[in-house]
């Protein structure tokens, strides 16, 4: 594979001359940052304590029993206290607990602002909260991370330092704005404003706005969010969400386009290059992209997978007990295809140490088939953790699902989500509809 960012890196003893998997060679992070000396000795460094409960391995379970907690359920340390406890009551071992929702922050973060349903109170740190309530009850907690979705409002943040505001050249632009937005500069209002009303018209199918994948800075940060969150918290896992395009009709941003071309100048035929490059430089955006559909999807899927292996690895040489995780398109000829997200080779490459697939069905059928293809290429009973979406299947669903789960041989599963099950899938008067779950299916933990 060709790589548009060439760092030299030692992976297993081994000198890779075109990776992106760690920082260049005796060179500085791309910002200050958290080095690996940072975390070798936390109980004699107190300036580098990792927050939370201090000692004790990472947690592993020989099932896990998940849910995911969206950031909603992190505003107060009532909301905290309240999620962890309704999960435990449950039998539930492992807590996925959302701190960066679209750009922002539920935790005391060095990059980002703050998130806004906190309502700017900073008396609390939502993570450290939780990290404790869990630790104490012999349960995990693994950071999840949205990446490239960064905003879904139907305004623009309130803080001025959020990355939409600060670095609209960071945004992705998707094919059906590439020719309006050609000439116009990110910092222009009309850049941004057309963003947000595509987004809002396609809302069913595009989740809001995303950053560019391929964009070094959009990587840098995703990059320091990571370090930062295992650098500095007695996690058990980080989990990747968003780790992919919205769609195949995504980045055709200016930078996007540019950057494609200089990926494939070395390998085209210099006549067809500069046949093309007329084209570009008199205002066609898709003069490559069209011409060379191989490639740009090549190239897309390249930006994706050179994130995934770069944060893997700086996870590690900080953490080496870290569990890297992602959720992933169940569909993986569509996570390959039109999402760009090829975690099979990532399996394969092992840069996750588990992938969960959204298998977010009612079909029975079709859970069961998706769920298979994942163990199936996954080559391992504890790589895969089957995601249920308990929104679509009610009670005699889940448990269900959770039964076909197991017979494929998975390592766990994750019910989204927690905050589904605590209001909708929880009227008043009855049972929890995670302790009904626990109580059918787990027996305690």
């Amino acid at each position: 594979m060709r790589c548009w960012r060439a760092w030299p890196v030692v992976v297993a003893g081994a000198l890779t001359g075109c990776s992106v998997v760690g920082a260049p060679a005796g060179g500085p992070s791309p910002r200050p940052g958290p080095a690996v000396a940072d975390t070798v000795s936390v109980r004699s460094r107190p300036e580098a304590r990792r927050i939370g409960v201090e000692g004790g391995p990472t947690r592993r379970f020989r099932e896990v029993r998940g849910v995911w907690v969206v950031r909603t359920s992190l505003s107060t340390p009532e909301e905290v206290r309240a999620m962890v406890a309704r999960a435990e009551a449950g039998g539930f071992n492992t807590l996925l607990v959302q701190v960066r929702g679209r750009g922002d922050a539920y935790y005391d973060s060095r990059w980002e602002p703050r998130g806004e349903s906190l309502g700017g109170r900073v008396d609390f740190d939502p993570l450290d909260l939780a990290i404790r309530e869990a630790h104490a009850r012999g349960m995990a907690v693994h950071a999840w991370v949205n990446t490239h979705l960064v905003w879904s409002g139907p305004t623009w943040p309130v803080s001025p330092h959020h990355m939409v505001n600060t670095h609209p050249e960071w945004l992705s632009v998707p094919r059906a704005l590439a020719r309006e937005l050609w000439d116009v500069a990110p910092e222009e209002p009309r850049f941004r404003e057309s963003l947000l009303r595509h987004a809002a018209m396609y809302r069913e199918t595009v989740e809001g706005i995303f950053s560019s994948p391929s964009d070094p800075a959009v990587q840098d940060r995703v990059y320091d969010v990571w370090m930062d969150l295992a650098s500095r918290y007695e996690l058990d896992g980080i989990h990747f969400d968003y780790v992919r395009f919205p769609s195949g009709q995504y980045d055709y941003s200016r930078g996007a386009l540019d950057r494609f071309r200089a990926w494939v100048a070395e390998s085209l035929n210099p006549a067809r290059f500069e046949e093309l490059e007329e084209a570009y430089q008199a205002g066609n955006p898709f003069a490559f992209t069209d011409a060379l559909p191989g490639p740009w999807d090549d190239f897309r899927r390249a930006t994706v997978t050179e994130l995934v292996q770069r944060v893997y690895y700086g996870v590690k040489a900080r953490r080496p007990d870290l569990l890297v995780s992602a959720a992933v398109f169940p569909d993986v000829e569509d996570a390959f295809g039109s999402r760009f997200q090829d975690w099979r080779r990532w399996l394969d490459e092992g840069v996750v140490d588990v992938v969960v697939p959204m298998a977010y069905t009612p079909s029975s059928p079709r859970f069961r088939e998706q769920v298979h293809e994942a163990a199936v290429s996954a080559r391992g009973r504890g790589r895969v953790w089957a995601g249920i979406g308990a929104y679509l299947n009610g009670y005699d669903g889940t448990l269900e699902k959770i039964d076909i789960a197991r017979a494929e041989g998975v390592g766990g599963i994750i019910l989204f989500s927690y905050d589904w099950a605590a209001t909708e899938g929880s009227p008043a008067g009855s049972m929890p509809f995670l302790e009904r779950v626990g109580r059918a299916k787990f027996g305690g933990r």
